[in-house]
């Protein structure tokens, strides 16, 4: 089944508008959210000034929430990113609407995981020791580079495939008096005319950053493992934790794009473009993640208590029956279990319940690693007991801060740069609407060559609309297609070729 792609005009003044309309409650909603954010700073500063103990850190729990965020936010960024890179691969048309708003979000949530690594080092200056005099045995540094790594490729991976949308909104900004923004798209775009070299050289390089993308997110949470399964903590030292941490990763990613998608979809009327196929083809995705981790939950947690040693025997106790017991039922029951049914099950595949779906995945995995982390890290090897942890304000401040921050930076992106990807959708269309061209040769010239001339007249000032290829003659074949050809190139001679089609 083709996807259908709504008109040329309503692809680009919708991929615009948080640009020019962006809404009366935009700035209120900025406004909270940079409020919530600041609070968190303050409120790490406080941390900075008093110490670690505010945090409510002591020395038996010496990680807890902060590292339990950047494994949670870092591990997110990979729904966007890996997801973006496979069904690009894949050549999966329908992931057109989605794909600007799944990579701006994981270069958004890497770097705010990456920046919960200051409240948890508790002297921020330490984390030029990384730069200045690295510990090449220490998983720490090699997670810092991995993290680093990954952040670069995804903002890569986030720029390649604007460069063509920055040259279409370049000529819609400079028609809507929007100077500034439209030097800052003219230098972006590196002089993007569209033409078949600088195709062939963009997708290729988009190709590529998307197969390097896959194996470098893969490794970024397996070395994030590592530095748990390298400390001599009981439950931490497994062997399953790099393929555990990857797929928790990914499902929890995956329902973040849910989130956030269906959020911006409210908020700037996209329901025309994403619609409800969208999600439940994301929920697809979502459910062998989800039974993969509940497996590898169960593989998790047999060996170790099979065996019975006296320190996972104790953690593993706690976790399962004890004073973790409730938290980890939870994320069983509303991370795996009733998620991974919604979607499965045909009569819940809706809009509202899988996005009630995702929430769960996300706030049920923040729990489990929580309970990962603190679990083990509380537990005393010489006198067989547990410690204590409990939140303050300082530091449910500071991880509510790392929340807010990711709308926040999404309403910012998406008030510079465009929400859909333009050129990748007119692209489907165009492909769509081969078989209409070439069945209505005798017959009128197909709806979309009207929609383009539509969409040409309103905004004269645009050379970069995208229209037939009009210097293949094998593809123009009836007479009013050729007079069409004849009109665009004598009123726009500046036209540049969008899209290169094979003969037909």
């Amino acid at each position: 089944m083709q996807d259908e792609i709504p008109p040329v005009n309503q692809i680009r003044s919708s991929a615009m508008r948080p640009i020019f309309e962006p809404g009366k409650r935009y700035w209120l909603a900025v406004i909270i959210l940079a409020s919530i954010v600041t609070w968190g700073i303050v409120a790490w500063l406080v941390q900075v000034h008093r110490g670690l103990g505010s945090a409510g850190y002591n020395n038996h729990a010496f990680w807890a929430i902060y590292i339990a965020d950047v494994v949670t936010f870092i591990g997110v960024s990979y729904g966007g990113a890996v997801v973006s890179a496979i069904l690009r691969l894949t050549g999966a048309t329908w992931r057109a609407p989605l794909t600007r708003i799944a990579e701006t979000t994981a270069v958004v949530t890497v770097i705010i995981g990456a920046l919960f690594i200051l409240p948890h080092l508790g002297r921020p200056e330490r984390i030029l020791e990384l730069i200045y005099r690295p510990n090449l045995s220490s998983p720490i540094f090699w997670d810092f580079v991995a993290v680093s790594t990954y952040a670069f490729a995804s903002i890569v991976f986030f720029y390649l495939p604007m460069i063509p949308d920055l040259s279409i909104g370049r000529r819609y900004l400079e028609h809507h008096g929007r100077g500034r923004l439209e030097n800052v798209y003219r230098k972006l775009s590196w002089n993007w005319q569209g033409n078949s070299q600088q195709r062939r050289i963009l997708n290729g390089s988009i190709g590529l950053i998307a197969i390097m993308i896959i194996p470098i997110a893969v490794s970024v949470h397996s070395v994030l493992s590592w530095a748990f399964s390298l400390t001599s903590r009981p439950w931490w030292h497994e062997s399953i934790w790099a393929p555990y941490f990857v797929v928790a990763a990914l499902y929890s990613g995956i329902a973040l794009v849910i989130l956030i998608v269906a959020l911006f979809r409210k908020i700037y009327n996209l329901d025309s473009f994403i619609v409800e196929r969208h999600f439940i083809r994301l929920g697809y995705i979502m459910v062998p993640f989800g039974a993969a981790y509940l497996y590898l939950t169960v593989a998790d947690f047999l060996p170790g208590s099979y065996v019975g040693e006296d320190g996972v025997a104790s953690v593993f106790s706690a976790v399962l029956v004890g004073r973790y017991a409730l938290w980890f039922w939870i994320f069983v029951v509303a991370g795996c279990i009733l998620p991974t049914l919604i979607m499965a099950l045909k009569p819940t595949r809706r809009i509202g319940t899988i996005i009630f779906g995702a929430a769960l995945v996300d706030g049920s995995l923040w729990l489990k690693r929580m309970v990962m982390v603190v679990g083990p890290a509380n537990y005393g090897r010489v006198s067989g007991t547990f410690g204590s942890y409990h939140f303050t304000w300082i530091s449910v401040s500071v991880t509510l801060a790392g929340i807010a921050a990711i709308p926040l930076l999404l309403l910012l992106v998406f008030r510079v740069v465009p929400i859909l990807s333009i050129n990748e959708m007119e692209e489907i269309q165009f492909e769509n609407n081969k078989t209409q061209l070439h069945t209505s040769n005798n017959g009128p010239l197909p709806a979309y060559l009207h929609d383009i001339n539509r969409s040409l007249k309103e905004d004269l000032d645009d050379t970069r609309v995208p229209e037939p290829v009009l210097g293949n003659t094998n593809f123009v074949k009836s007479t009013k297609e050729q007079a069409y050809k004849q009109s665009l190139t004598r009123d726009r001679s500046l036209l540049k070729h969008q899209i290169q089609v094979e003969e037909i």
